[in-house]
């Protein structure tokens, strides 16, 4: 149940909206969101990665005009940041992504759409309008319909596709474990898969979201544990559609990435949800950052939660920053208006510690304002 409150009444700090949402839907969805992998340590990692580097501004710099912009593949990020790949949004609110789709598009904020959406990747790209959007893309056992959702998304508009590759098989996700929750088994990520033709070809009559069929016939085919980098070349024979692999966290797979003709690397450890005891989303960035050497652009999620986190991640070879789990919170409290919250704040917050860093502009922003802490 989401209760309908007032954006004047909505907190501005992301701790204080955890809260809220916790106390706005059901436990089974909150922790679906809220929680990670095994004793969730890469959770607690992501936060205290950021805590560990401290900016050190310059200043007597003229910063009365700033510009918080980063182009990446051709598409501009009015902030450096977009809306993470985040599925199955229905159970934190009933219009789930179409109501994160108006709240991108009226801040102008690019939007990743998930393949486990609850609505069809076609419906959500009529709420964007003109505002950017790439597909996130689960490379399933059957390639037929991998690649039929590359070309749909190409036909939506969509930009970019974004694999990723850190789901061989689901994290060992405890707390979803123990509420024995799993919104994929209620198929609330079912909508790319049923308004699919090749999916649908799988089946001798049309059938609901919430058939017991579809849902095995997803969770058969969903994770691809014998995926390789030589099934990229598949992909690129499909689409002219420029590929970034999400969830590389180690330095000679951004190598690999370079020579298979990767478009785009997103620096990521699935928000914690994935390998518990992995490195932190930030660790991770700086050793990828000096192979990849700006050849290609680096995105960067997990553990991100304020401004400052995106001149951290700038500082430390990012080119701009996937948003995930804040925007989920205020989905959860209020709908749309929720989500239009948080991103006004976050894009006053990156504004103002642009700033306050001494930088008029990202590409001001490198190695030589941040220190790691002692």
């Amino acid at each position: 149940m989401t209760n309908s409150i007032s954006h004047l009444e909505l907190p501005h700090s992301v701790s204080l909206l955890e809260k809220m949402a916790a106390e706005s839907i059901e436990n089974g969805p909150f922790t679906y969101v809220h929680s990670g992998a095994g004793n969730e340590i890469t959770l607690k990692a992501n936060i205290d990665a950021f805590e560990s580097w401290q900016i050190v501004p310059k200043y007597l710099n003229d910063v009365n005009i700033r510009d918080t912009s980063s182009k990446i593949l051709g598409t501009t990020f009015p902030n450096s940041f977009a809306l993470a790949p985040v599925g199955v949004q229905s159970i934190f609110h009933p219009e789930g992504e179409l109501a994160s789709a108006r709240a991108a598009a009226h801040h102008g904020v690019p939007f990743i759409a998930s393949t486990l959406t609850s609505h069809s990747l076609e419906e959500i790209a009529t709420h964007l309008g003109d505002t950017p959007r790439w597909f996130q893309l689960y490379w399933s056992k059957d390639e037929e319909l991998a690649i039929s959702m590359v070309k749909r998304a190409e036909k939506a508009g969509y930009s970019a596709i974004v694999i990723t590759v850190d789901t061989s098989l689901i994290g060992n996700r405890e707390r979803d474990l123990n509420n024995g929750y799993s919104p994929l088994k209620l198929g609330k990520g079912s909508a790319n898969y049923i308004n699919d033709p090749v999916f649908l070809e799988r089946f001798k009559t049309r059938p609901s979201s919430d058939d017991k069929g579809v849902i095995e016939k997803i969770g058969d085919v969903l994770f691809n544990p014998s995926l390789t980098w030589e099934d990229l070349r598949t992909i690129k024979k499909h689409t002219s559609l420029p590929i970034l692999l999400k969830g590389i966290l180690h330095e000679e797979d951004a190598s690999k990435a370079l020579d298979y003709g990767v478009d785009g690397l997103i620096v990521s450890n699935h928000g914690g949800r994935q390998l518990d005891g992995c490195i932190s989303s930030l660790e991770a960035l700086p050793p990828i950052a000096d192979v990849i050497q700006g050849r290609i652009p680096i995105l960067l999620d997990s553990g991100i939660r304020r401004g400052s986190d995106v001149i951290k991640a700038r500082a430390l070879g990012a080119s701009a920053i996937l948003l995930g789990r804040p925007f989920v919170y205020g989905l959860a409290v209020a709908g749309e208006q929720g989500v239009r919250h948080v991103l006004k704040d976050f894009i006053n917050d990156i504004d103002t510690s642009l700033a306050l860093t001494g930088c008029s502009s990202m590409s001001q922003v490198n190695d030589s304002i941040i220190r790691r802490k002692k």
